[in-house]
């Protein structure tokens, strides 16, 4: 029998080796320092306890061309030999994540993917290179029929934890990963999943984000990209739970947190993290939700804020 946290909402389900709730995100006022965190590399020197550092990928660590910088993968390599933990956390699905880590030589530690839903170990000597440690499930069905009575012409799809995505027409090259198999419509929501993508190349994110609040769905947690592109997840799950779970099970302490992102999907995760680091180029609501912002990712903001845990060189 499901055993679930009074907590969550009724439509999620968890399985997993942890699957036994979700963990309550702590939350603490905004502003400048306002967590009382990690602040510089003076502090990170001088305490003994690892830090968590939790990492968008895209327009984060990785520029739009799917670069990453050199500066990003040193700073990324000194952190973890330095005994911190550093754990990416994306809107990606999992088995779009694995190839980013294995960039950043990452081979065992945590991942936090498909914004939350799903939250994974690396371990190079598993079959598939990691562990499933906690995925959330809801009922796609009520959002995706409601979602296509109002953009009929759009692109859906719903993730398979490490192996693709089943979708309704094929998506334009590269925007998907893993194995991609085309369904009937309503066979999307033949089963739970942990992530309904939606595509509609004539919508805003402005009108995505409308669309969403007129249609009251209340059940879900959205996120809407730079695009006209929108990820559905269990209701209450975002990159700040899967970073939760992942804090508590390594036993690092609130305060030794740090999160750097660029998007609306990250809002959570930067006001999770004691140190939340915006992207210079994200937008005002991103940006308002950190402690701080950096530079852009031209500048590689995201290199300067992982080389300020560091010490002097």
């Amino acid at each position: 029998m499901d055993r679930r946290d009074p907590r969550e909402p009724p439509a999620a389900r968890r399985v997993g080796p942890r699957a036994r709730g979700a963990a309550a995100v702590p939350r603490r006022p905004r502003g400048p320092r306002a967590g009382g965190g990690v602040t510089d590399a003076r502090e990170t020197t001088d305490a003994a306890e690892p830090l968590l550092v939790a990492l968008d990928i895209d327009g984060t660590l990785m520029s739009y061309d799917q670069e990453l910088s050199e500066d990003v993968r040193d700073a990324v390599a000194d952190l973890r030999a330095a005994g911190h933990h550093v754990v990416l956390a994306s809107g990606r699905s999992l088995i779009a994540m694995t190839p980013v880590a294995e960039i950043l030589g990452i081979d065992r530690g945590w991942v936090v993917a498909s914004n939350g839903a799903v939250t994974a170990r690396l371990d190079p000597d598993e079959p598939d290179g990691y562990v499933l440690e906690d995925v959330v499930t809801f009922d796609p069905g009520p959002a995706l029929r409601l979602l296509r009575e109002h953009l009929p012409d759009a692109r859906y799809a719903v993730e398979d934890v490490g192996v693709g995505f089943r979708m309704n027409e094929l998506f334009p090259d590269g925007e998907l990963d893993g194995v991609h198999r085309v369904v009937e419509f309503d066979e999307l929501w033949s089963g739970e999943v942990t992530r309904v993508v939606v595509r509609a190349p004539g919508s805003t994110s402005e009108q995505f984000h409308e669309l969403v609040e007129r249609l009251g769905l209340d059940d879900v947690t959205y996120a809407v990209g730079w695009t006209a592109w929108m990820d559905l997840a269990p209701l209450g799950v975002t990159k700040a739970t899967g970073l939760e779970l992942v804090r508590r099970t390594l036993h690092v302490q609130p305060h030794r947190t740090v999160a750097v992102g660029d998007g609306r999907n990250d809002v959570e995760m930067l006001r999770w993290a004691a140190r939340g680091v915006a992207m210079g180029h994200a937008d005002d609501v991103v940006q308002a939700a950190a402690d701080e912002v950096t530079g852009t990712i031209e500048d590689d903001g995201a290199a300067r804020v992982l080389q300020s845990l560091l010490p002097a060189r």
